[in-house]
């Protein structure tokens, strides 16, 4: 019996979205969007447009954030303080399924589109209001951008090491609130094609990084102690870090439960560890972090990486190397699992990674990156007057 063909199919192909937005929550939501099919019209400023592409000129002129954030869109210049532009937005609104907007605080109430006025115009519209700090309290007025909304959320205290606090080199409150704004609007178009109605969705960065803290939030509502950063591993596990080797690389070992705590005291030579009541669990372990570390690293100084990986293999311990951005792009597990397409730009063709949560039977789009007002006479004579 032969095999069933393959069935592509863009799961959000007839949706269309519209992007009033900038940096990067609103924008990785909607390119999300985008990958799997939806129309996303990203509306931006003339002359100007998203603040991102300015960042730089490394992908053939254009920045390294848009160029990530942007590809599968059009891009139409509206002028939304003009009378002529916003009725042109209004006429696109009608069509449209899905708004998502990361403005700054107030600027859509201004327009005359906040959330209560378009969901009373469109009521199967989905809107998704994206904000640093929601509406109401004392910071509510503030913008927000990924180190603010981190530092205010206490991430940054429980990264880098004593004293010297520090913000992730990724932008997780800004990725993390696109995710969230990703996957409600999924729900948002199920529930829609149970009721006929759209939604309000407000999403706050505070609410998203406040989530992301959950551990370390129990831990202090109902232990009482702040979690002291760790530099390579975390306040809450030990031993689980960064270990120099004996030919000049960083593996990363890690045990997040008491039997793997045991393998790896074995696997070290150190089988006595496990017993020794000091370091019984996990707990324990943390409390002692330091003297462990010393005996693993000792370990590990004294054996090459390809080595240690074996053994830790064999002994059922997470290991990993510590990699750099230039390992990352020559992975050969993006490689041999076919992880990047080619995606268009005004300069020419240039590399991409596919969406990371694909159905197999699904097609991603691999759109291109818009020069700034690319598609407004398209659009405009698409949506002109009625």
């Amino acid at each position: 019996m032969s095999a069933r063909p393959p069935i592509t199919k863009r799961p959000l192909d007839g949706i269309t979205v519209v992007g009033l937005e900038q940096a990067i929550s609103a924008p990785l939501c909607t390119r999300h969007l985008a990958d799997l099919g939806a129309r996303v019209i990203k509306v931006e400023n003339p002359g100007f447009g998203d603040s991102t592409r300015h960042y730089d000129t490394v992908v053939g002129g254009m920045s390294a954030h848009f160029v990530w954030l942007n590809h599968g869109k059009e891009s139409v210049t509206l002028d939304l303080k003009g009378e002529a532009d916003l009725g042109v937005l209004n006429r696109i609104l009608e069509t449209t399924d899905v708004i998502v907007s990361n403005l700054a605080p107030g600027a859509l109430g201004r327009l005359g589109l906040g959330t209560e006025e378009l969901a009373q115009r469109f009521p199967r519209l989905i809107i998704v209001d994206i904000s640093g700090y929601g509406t109401g309290g004392p910071l509510d007025h503030k913008r927000a951008y990924d180190l603010l909304i981190q530092s205010e959320g206490g991430s940054c205290a429980i990264t880098g090491t004593p004293g010297h606090p520090a913000k992730p080199g990724i932008p997780a409150a800004d990725i993390g609130t696109a995710l969230y704004a990703y996957s409600s609007i999924l729900a948002a178009l199920y529930d829609r094609e149970k009721t006929g109605r759209g939604t309000v969705i407000p999403i706050a960065m505070l609410d998203t990084v406040a989530e992301m803290m959950g551990f370390a939030l129990n831990g202090y509502i109902h232990g009482g102690a702040e979690p002291e950063p760790v530099g390579m591993g975390s306040p809450m596990i030990a031993p689980y870090g960064a270990y120099p080797t004996a030919d000049d690389q960083t593996a990363v070992l890690g045990t997040t439960n008491d039997r793997e705590w045991s393998r790896l005291a074995t696997m070290i030579g150190r089988p006595e560890l496990a017993a020794d009541p000091r370091y019984a669990h996990n707990d324990d372990r943390v409390r002692e972090r330091a003297a462990l570390d010393a005996v693993v690293g000792e370990w590990c100084a004294q054996r090459g990486l390809a080595d240690i990986q074996k053994l830790a293999d064999e002994a059922g311990i997470g290991n990993a190397r510590l990699n750099n951005v230039a390992d990352l792009v020559e992975h050969p597990q993006l490689a041999e699992r076919d992880r990047w397409r080619d995606i268009g730009t005004p300069s020419g063709p240039v590399p991409a990674l596919k969406h990371p949560a694909l159905a197999r039977d699904w097609e991603v789009r691999s759109g291109s990156v818009p020069a700034l007002g690319e598609h407004t006479d398209a659009v405009r004579a698409e949506f002109g007057s009625r």
